[in-house]
């Protein structure tokens, strides 16, 4: 299966969760193709049995970026399997309330876009200080101190389930197949 990933990072952990996505499949076998959205603005969709892609929630919106690549391809993108994966630390935890505006924003997203992803898929991501400016320091920290988090200011504090994310890509894969290939794998 020839796959797309296509991912918007504003510190670098959705690039992280994107190649770990991108080897997941890649150990199965598949052809991956990943690239960062600015990369990928007039790739051809139709060579890709499916698409995943994956951008982090920052002041209530997904990277604009990501957003113009989705309207552009959103004809394609509704034509095959398709996945979003949304990275955000509101996810890390329990609010039934964070969930909630999370599934907001992804569907605000998708329907800006004019897509609808045959998936969504939140996953935690990170504190990143080692990337962050003063102001930006400040912030997450009030942040984070607003959900009772301690944190140290200057250390990287990761959030992913990584084996969760493997689970997902699995069970993703495997429902995205082509039709023979899925016979394949169920028997």
């Amino acid at each position: 299966m020839r796959i797309l990933i296509t991912y918007a990072t504003t510190e670098g952990q959705t690039r992280k969760i994107a190649r770990f996505c991108a080897d997941q499949l890649i150990s199965r076998g598949h052809s991956v193709e990943l690239l960062r959205v600015e990369d990928a603005g007039d790739i051809e969709l139709a060579v890709f049995d499916t698409v995943l892609l994956a951008g982090s929630v920052h002041i209530g919106k997904l990277q604009e970026p990501l957003a113009r690549f989705a309207e552009t391809h959103a004809q394609a993108l509704n034509g095959m399997p398709t996945m979003l994966i949304v990275v955000s630390l509101a996810i890390a935890g329990d609010d039934p309330n964070d969930r909630e505006e999370l599934d907001r924003i992804a569907a605000a997203f998708a329907a800006e876009a004019g897509w609808t992803p045959g998936q969504v898929e939140h996953v935690a991501g990170a504190f990143k200080f080692s990337e962050y400016d003063f102001f930006r320091t400040l912030a997450m920290r009030w942040i984070a101190w607003q959900k009772g988090e301690e944190i140290k200011a200057h250390e990287d504090r990761e959030y992913t389930d990584w084996a969760g994310l493997a689970a997902v890509i699995t069970k993703w894969q495997a429902a995205a197949a082509p039709l023979p290939e899925r016979a394949k794998t169920a028997g």
